[in-house]
């Protein structure tokens, strides 16, 4: 338990912040829904009045851990989403920066995985997230497939908003597979390998 301070000398940032240091470091022991708002309050310091300030409950406050992780994964994405080089290249990069934020930031993203199918908050909030990297990855599928004639021809027929919901929600998988040290994913560079496989092999090969 974090020792009580005078938050009257502390910026709004400041008690956020540690509201949500608290809570990534509960996750690290505890599963979210055997987690209370009482035990968050007292494990950051705070009083009650200013989580619930900040937070309207626990949901939210992981919540905005989510937005930070998945802005980290976009961020990770955007030399494949902006065609900055070669398909292949990007993609790996890609995958490999996504495998080491997924393994950063596990408390997180194991609580959410683990709580949005039966949270009604967390499911909108996890599907809306993980609909943004679906958006992406049709984007760059569909420019490469008005681009290269031979990734035309590969697709033709296909939804492409299914394959890339389809390989999106496959990655969501592994990671989550790779963050709870199950085999043989536990092995960065197989995770990598494999995801790396299956997104090449389905766009471009």
């Amino acid at each position: 338990m974090r020792a009580r301070r005078d938050e009257s000398q502390e910026s709004g940032t400041e008690l956020r912040e540690r509201i949500l240091d608290a809570l990534h470091e509960l996750l690290r022991e505890r599963t979210f829904d055997t987690l209370s708002v009482a035990e968050i309050i007292s494990a950051a310091g705070i009083s009650r009045a200013s989580f619930y300030f900040y937070f309207a409950g626990k949901q939210a406050a992981l919540a905005e851990l989510v937005r930070r992780a998945v802005g980290a994964g976009h961020e990770a994405a955007q030399p494949w989403v902006q065609a900055t080089a070669g398909p292949r290249e990007t993609l790996r990069a890609g995958v490999d920066a996504g495998a080491g934020l997924w393994l950063a930031n596990a408390a997180v993203l194991r609580a959410i995985v683990e709580s949005w199918a039966s949270d009604p908050q967390l499911r909108e909030l996890w599907l809306a997230q993980m609909a943004t990297f679906t958006e992406a990855a049709i984007t760059r599928i569909e420019a490469d497939r008005q681009a290269d004639p031979a990734v035309a021809a590969r697709l033709a027929g296909v939804d492409v908003p299914a394959l890339a919901a389809s390989l999106t929600w496959t990655g969501e998988r592994l990671y989550y597979l790779a963050a709870c040290g199950v085999p043989p994913f536990d092995d960065r560079a197989v995770l990598v390998d494999t995801l790396t496989h299956l997104w090449v092999s389905a766009l471009y090969d």
